[in-house]
């Protein structure tokens, strides 16, 4: 059996020119990268007369270490519009280093449903990951600098927030004290990095609508506090303007191509369990501006990245999805229900039924966003037919369409049936998308909001310390703005441990912090870090090129 690098490096991947023909778009309007992927200026797509395409979100249940295949149906799903006549555009994140080496592995789909060139996907791509963190490093030596000499701002160096950023799993760097080895050293003092991922240069370059909005999000981003507890901004520092030259190349989406030919923007990585989770506003604007159909996934289950994804980026952009695929697989559900991993090969229909309220509360939550799922039943060879039988038949009490998909091992032809009855919800139902709450509800009371709603929690402690972040972000002017749920991705509670559809728990907050420039407010709960660490055995151990440049372990 083929890995999918292998899978991969066999394809026929056609010249990018011939990609952006299917959308209208003419060799000089875009600017290649090589053969096979190019960055796609915004006046190439913004202010386009026309109706805007329809916009399908692909979301999942709690994922498992079994593997749920998200990006896999994403792109199963947009190359069986393809087959169906239809002129869809899918659009994903950018595979963060990180996951890439650690624990996760490649993040550009799966099998004979990936994005191309996916060696260069998931490594540089086009630069967009390194222009973040240089932004991110720059924005942090201006500070260090001001600090250094003289500080006229009166920073307190016991309050400066702004965290270096990386693009890898690192946790030594979690918690560091820099300027060490005197005067001309700089001014020693604790700091830390975050994953690039969850750099606020990541969000507001995902949220942003064109570079003058870069600009002013850039320029709003909080570093510090001075003496008296002022806020002290990017643009006190007059740092906005150089990132955003670091990143007016980044700003532009990357458009690419799935195995079966379809266009796909891959642009913006915020992980969606310590930040948004959703690919850049711009890129999905390109795929509504150029296509009929816009396939999106948004990270990890239906509780962190749906959620995000309705109520921040849509709330940001403006978007009213039309539709909704939730991704979901017999293994899942069996691990939901206590089936260890070990064992998932062998049919098991008590765990299956104990699990599947995991899957019924995501339907349930993606519904009280006025938009009608479709469950894609992602078809393993180990399933067995009384599995997948059961599995939709329980769908089928929920009144919720379960359609098994083999994204996996067929370019598209595997995903034929989702396709249909997605298409089926975009003609003939008129979604009534509605945020979960009100821009002017304290901010206090969207958490309380998010947790009983979508997570189901009797509660919400909220730790004096976060208390009075909470009024600080408040002060600062963020009392309107969405909250971002920092919190595990294996559970709907912040214990991930508690598998299935738990009940009676409580929700801690323990930090909140603001994120000024991205416009929301993050809110860590549980043991949430913002920079991973690698696993026992990462996968980088198992990677490596040889002389003729093949590429080996990038599963």
């Amino acid at each position: 059996m083929l890995t999918d690098i292998q899978i991969a490096q066999a394809a026929d991947v056609r010249p990018i020119a011939e990609i952006a023909e299917k959308l209208g778009l003419s060799h000089g309007d875009i600017h290649p990268h090589g053969h096979t992927k190019a960055k796609v200026p915004l006046e190439a797509f913004q202010g386009r007369s026309g109706d805007p395409g329809k916009l399908v979100l692909v979301t999942g249940m709690n994922p498992t270490p079994a593997g749920e295949g998200k990006s896999t149906i994403s792109v199963g799903l947009a190359d069986a519009l393809t087959l169906r006549g239809r002129n869809p555009v899918v659009c994903l994140r950018e595979p963060s280093l990180g996951p890439v080496f650690g624990m996760k592995g490649g993040a550009a789909g799966g099998g004979y449903s990936q994005v191309v060139p996916m060696d260069e996907i998931n490594l540089h791509f086009t630069g967009d990951f390194h222009a973040i963190s240089s932004a991110n490093a720059l924005l942090a030596a201006m500070l260090d600098n001001h600090l250094h000499r003289p500080n006229t701002l009166g920073i307190d160096s016991r309050r400066v927030v702004w965290k270096r950023a990386v693009d890898m799993n690192d946790r030594a760097l979690r918690s560091i004290v820099i300027g060490l080895g005197g005067a001309t050293q700089g001014f020693p003092r604790e700091d830390g990095f975050n994953i690039t991922a969850a750099s606020e240069v990541m969000a507001i370059l995902c949220l942003a609508d064109g570079i003058t909005d870069l600009e002013r999000r850039l320029g709003n981003a909080v570093v510090a506090y001075n003496g008296d507890g002022e806020a002290i901004r990017a643009r006190d520092l007059n740092a906005q303007g150089a990132m955003t030259l670091l990143l007016k190349d980044a700003i532009a989406p990357n458009l690419v191509q799935t195995l079966g030919g379809t266009p796909a923007f891959i642009h913006g990585g915020p992980f969606a369990n310590i930040a948004h989770g959703c690919n850049s506003v711009l890129a999905t604007q390109a795929g509504l501006a150029l296509g009929d159909v816009v396939v999106t996934e948004a990270g990890f289950g239906a509780d962190l990245g749906a959620e995000k994804f309705f109520d921040i980026k849509c709330r940001a952009a403006g978007l009213r999805p039309d539709a909704v695929v939730i991704a979901a697989t017999v293994r899942a559900l069996k691990m939901n229900g206590g089936r260890p991993k070990s064992e998932l090969a062998t049919e098991d229909l008590d765990a299956l039924a104990r699990g599947f309220p995991n899957l019924a509360r995501h339907v349930e939550n993606v519904r009280k966003f006025g938009v009608e799922p479709v469950v894609a039943l992602n078809r393993f060879p180990q399933d067995t037919d009384a599995e997948v039988e059961a599995a939709i038949e329980a769908c089928r009490d929920l009144g919720v369409a379960a359609i098994p998909s083999d994204p996996y091992t067929e370019t598209g032809t595997g995903c034929l049936d989702l396709a249909d009855a997605v298409w089926d919800v975009l003609s003939d139902r008129a979604p009534d998308f509605r945020p979960l709450y009100p821009d002017d509800m304290p901010l206090l009371d969207k958490i309380r909001t998010i947790a009983r709603e979508i997570y189901r929690a009797e509660g919400v402690d909220v730790l004096p310390a976060a208390r009075r972040q909470l009024e600080d972000c408040e002060a600062l002017g963020l009392g309107e703005a969405p909250v971002c749920m920092a919190k595990t991705q294996y559970s709907f509670s912040d214990d991930p441990s508690l598998l299935g559809a738990p009940e009676g728990f409580r929700i801690t907050v323990r930090e909140v912090s603001p994120s000024a420039g991205a416009g929301f407010v993050v809110v860590k709960t549980g043991s949430m870090m913002t920079m991973p660490g690698l696993p026992v055995t990462p996968g980088a151990e198992g990677m490596s090129v040889d002389e003729d440049g093949t590429i080996t372990g990038l599963a």
